[in-house]
């Protein structure tokens, strides 16, 4: 994620306040929640539970309470304490801390056992700006990967190190055979990458674009099509590869993608808002709708005009070596 200031977070409270966040798979991977570290605290009682649902103003919860703690928790002055807790890859520690609460409605959930419970729980006050943080990236970078999707970031030392991004080294996997390739742009809908073999064969493939970030985070894998290859400045064998993800790329790249995007817009004249407003009461951030497309001429964000350092041969770089030279 990018470093926010104190008004980003702000800036976030207010737009995104009421807008609930799934806690799905893809979502719980991206933001590292750690499902043992969470529960609910009572008193001085602990109850396990596993977040559905958060917004930065209420939570949906599933736990297991006994009979008499129910009746506790049912009285007008019942008070509770969330415990949210994430592993950060750079960090030893995981990241924990408390979000004051009240519950406010129950729905048993009789699949599991007569005890469980589908718990709706009201903040009693603004939550700690590290989950103002977590929810506000999220949101924001849903909306970007719509409304900014072909927006490509050419990638050169300068971008890459504002991205967090370690190394261009990819592989490319066209039917099950797998190569070495270098990124040259990407963007929410996309990808752009140098790679060997024939224009021709490679025409309309479906592909996999697998790359790793950083050392500390997990391998990205994104399913595309080419729909593009050219030879790069008369190379025989050398190709620019330009790809379009045909399904909706992992979270943890969304983000990964707007922690660049959303930090040049900031630095960038504003000419309108960078997220959206959400609509009256709670609304769902769905991850994974839509298919994503390449606009015929995206626009471009970030120095250079191929993203190919002059001082470095790109094939080399990735140890990645075509046809003799034409």
């Amino acid at each position: 994620m990018s470093i926010v200031t104190t008004q980003q977070l702000a800036r976030y409270y207010e737009r995104f306040k009421n807008t609930d966040v799934t806690f799905n798979r893809q979502v719980i991977s991206a933001v590292g929640l750690a499902a043992k570290g969470v529960y609910l605290k009572a008193q001085d009682r602990q109850l396990s539970c596993t977040v559905f649902s958060s917004s930065m103003t209420s939570a949906r919860v599933v736990a297991s309470v006994p009979g008499r703690m129910m009746a506790a928790l049912k009285q007008p002055t019942a008070r509770l304490s969330l415990r949210w807790c994430f592993k950060l890859p750079d960090k030893v520690e995981p990241m924990t801390f408390f979000v004051a609460c009240r519950p406010t409605g129950f729905t048993h959930y009789a699949v599991q056992g007569p005890d469980v419970h589908f718990i709706t729980l009201e903040f009693t006050q603004r939550p700690p700006d590290d989950l103002i943080l977590i929810l506000g990236s999220l949101l924001e970078a849903k909306f970007n990967s719509q409304k900014r999707k072909d927006e490509r970031i050419v990638l050169n030392p300068e971008t890459m190190k504002k991205l967090g991004l370690e190394t261009r080294e990819a592989t490319l996997v066209v039917e099950g055979r797998a190569s070495k390739c270098v990124l040259r742009d990407l963007s929410f809908s996309g990808a752009t990458v140098l790679a060997t073999g024939n224009a021709g064969a490679l025409a309309d493939r479906a592909v996999t674009l697998k790359f790793f970030p950083g050392d500390q985070s997990p391998e990205l894998a994104i399913a595309g099509r080419i729909n593009r290859a050219d030879e790069v400045g008369g190379r025989r064998g050398i190709l620019a590869v330009s790809i379009e993800y045909t399904g909706d790329p992992p979270m943890s790249y969304k983000l990964l993608i707007n922690s660049y995007v959303s930090t040049f817009r900031r630095a960038a004249p504003d000419t309108g808002p960078a997220v959206e407003t959400p609509t009256q009461g709670p609304a769902a951030a769905q991850v994974g709708e839509g298919p994503a497309g390449d606009a015929a001429a995206p626009t471009v964000i970030g120095q250079g005009t191929d993203g190919i350092p002059e001082e470095a041969d790109p094939m080399d770089e990735a140890g990645v070596k075509g046809p003799a030279d034409g």
